[in-house]
């Protein structure tokens, strides 16, 4: 099996497509990644020279590499990371995601039908299994109150152009589900983290900035609510998904970690002050800043799909992967310090 992965440079592909390699000997992966600011080649150094893994920098949104992709490679699957992904960046610079988000979503996508279907429900000899994995995220549902959980069946109401494009690029798999037959499933999942994960992001720039005796910045209150999910049990969620999931069906990933920002930092400052401890509290460094625009105050997903017809369940508690966090980044952040 030869098996497309967008976007493996980054934080979750990176890990996924380390997964497979240690999981799955009979798979092939191209990893294609344009190799942007949320790219890190060290992600891949460790099994970059393994001879089931290629790498080919690239855009999503050129046609003409697509095409050449699919004829060289004969994909049996795509798994659909590549995206681009940061909401601050999509209030300062929507257009970019725009274009990648939901652009690039539809370059795959029809290119794909065009290699793998003759017509509308009628594959190509050899091409009647082959699948298309979009990765999404819980944002397209908008924001809950203090109570409720996102389920598949929760009506979209996306609130930021990042998540706008990332629910209008699930839309463009669903279509193609029902107007086409293609072969494809959908994940939907919580606020990852864990290893390789950008240094923008809430988790590695709290434990960046403790590190460095910086203020650590907080939006507002505070009190916005996430539903964390390590990274290592969402790979596994999609690798099921992809390999059993039914086609046309979407499936929620989440954590079951719901806490506050504030909570995150606390909980972070909390272990730093054990295994890296100085004369006072990295609590002390916490330090409330200007709210963002449009900050949905709460995520939170219900699993029970996924668990009960995939087997589905996380293996990380919150505080066992945070730790694991935790230790991951400030290794990398105190590296010849």
């Amino acid at each position: 099996m030869t098996l497309l992965v967008t976007g493996g440079m980054g934080f979750i592909g990176s890990n996924y497509v380390g997964f497979l390699l240690k999981t799955r000997k009979d798979i092939n992966i191209v990893n294609l990644d344009k190799l942007t600011y949320a790219a890190d080649v060290s992600n891949v150094e460790e099994f970059k020279s393994e001879k089931s893994y290629t790498f080919v920098k690239g855009d999503i949104c050129d046609k003409d590499l697509l095409q050449n992709l699919f004829k060289d490679y004969r994909f049996n699957g795509i798994v659909h990371f590549a995206a681009e992904s940061h909401v601050d960046n999509s209030i300062n610079n929507p257009e970019n995601f725009i274009y990648s988000n939901i652009v690039g979503t539809f370059n795959l996508l029809e290119i794909a039908r065009q290699h793998w279907m003759n017509e509308p429900f009628a594959w190509k000899p050899d091409c009647d299994s082959n699948r298309f994995h979009h990765i999404s995220t819980d944002e397209v549902y908008g924001s809950l109150g203090e109570t409720g959980l996102f389920t598949e069946e929760t009506p979209y109401a996306p609130n930021s152009p990042y998540s706008a494009s990332k629910a209008s690029s699930d839309f463009l798999v669903r279509s193609y589900y029902h107007t086409y037959g293609m072969n494809v499933v959908t994940t939907n999942c919580s606020n990852n983290y864990g290893p390789k994960q950008h240094d923008e992001k809430l988790i590695p720039t709290i434990i960046r900035k403790a590190l460095s005796g910086e203020d650590i910045p907080i939006y507002g209150d505070g009190l916005n609510v996430r539903d964390w999910l390590y990274v290592d049990d969402h790979c596994r969620g999609i690798e099921l998904a992809f390999r059993k999931g039914r086609s046309g069906q979407t499936y929620n990933i989440g954590g079951k970690n719901e806490h506050t920002n504030l909570e995150i930092a606390e909980t972070i400052c909390r272990i730093l002050d054990e295994i890296k401890p100085k004369a006072s509290s990295y609590n002390e460094q916490i330090t409330f800043v200007k709210d963002r625009p449009g900050h949905d105050f709460r995520y939170a997903i219900d699993a029970t799909k996924i668990e009960s017809e995939l087997g589905w369940e996380a293996e990380e508690n919150f505080e066992s992967g945070m730790r694991k966090t935790v230790y991951w980044f400030v290794n990398k952040y105190t590296q010849g310090s």
